[in-house]
């Protein structure tokens, strides 16, 4: 049986209740990459449909990156616990090839694709809803690393409505990073890290931005343990007319 903290059941309840994220009649796919926090993930709407006085159902969905890539332990995982799951291979490690040049950035392009795919089933197979597995950090690091360096006030919104009409919802929104690593560690799971992705194959420069961005954070959060609590709190007190945007401005 997996072990769900109370702090990680009741911050995923709040952000459901709060964010209205999932309904009666809901038909959810859910991006499965088999790592802590899409694991926790699975587990946390799988406790939710236990719990709800609401009917919904969701699959959980593994796309492969046509690398020859192991993960029939995932789908032994779900079957485990009851959970419909779906892997889904393609060729985007191929597709790479032609489109990463070298010394380019990856991140954002097999992120792309793989998102692509995940739209794709959903549409195609009926889902009105499709959840992630981000968490309060990674929120965070995108709202530093867009002020930072793209000059844009942008983070990670609990859900929203793709061009597609598909709903994206983060039922971990409110969870910190650290919270979902001792689940995996206290459930003894085997979870994929950062060895399966597709770059390590290629002569291609590594990610700076988001650990120089990790690390910023871990600084102001050891001079300050509430930093996490305030800046989650100004993400819902954001007072859009004090800023230089002219159609803002009162």
């Amino acid at each position: 049986m997996i072990e769900l903290s109370k702090k990680i059941t009741s911050l995923v309840g709040k952000t459901n209740a709060q964010y209205g994220l999932i309904k009666e009649g809901d038909k959810i796919l859910v991006g499965f990459s088999g790592g802590k926090d899409s694991t926790a993930l699975i587990h946390s709407l799988n406790h939710i449909k236990r719990v709800a006085p609401y009917s919904f159902e969701f699959k959980a969905v593994t796309i492969t990156y046509g690398m020859g890539e192991r993960v029939q332990f995932l789908a032994d995982h779900c079957a485990k616990h009851g959970i419909d799951h779906e892997i889904i291979d393609t060729k985007i490690y191929e597709l790479a090839a032609d489109k990463i040049r070298k010394n380019s950035s990856f991140c954002s392009f097999f992120s792309r694709m793989r998102r692509g795919y995940l739209y794709k089933a959903a549409l195609e197979q009926g889902y009105n809803k499709l959840a992630l597995g981000h968490h309060l950090d990674d929120a965070m690091e995108s709202f530093f690393m867009n002020f930072m360096y793209s000059g844009m006030l942008r983070s990670m919104p609990p859900r929203y409505t793709a061009e597609n009409g598909l709903e994206v919802i983060r039922p971990l929104i409110f969870t910190r990073e650290a919270q979902l690593r001792a689940f995996a560690d206290r459930n003894e799971l085997s979870v994929i890290g950062d060895e399966a992705c597709p770059a390590m194959r290629f002569d291609i420069k590594m990610p700076h931005t988001r650990e120089k961005t990790k690390k910023l954070l871990a600084s102001l959060e050891k001079e300050n343990p509430q930093i996490f609590v305030s800046m989650k709190a100004a993400f819902q007190n954001i007072q859009t007319s004090t800023f230089f945007d002219n159609k803002h401005l009162v």
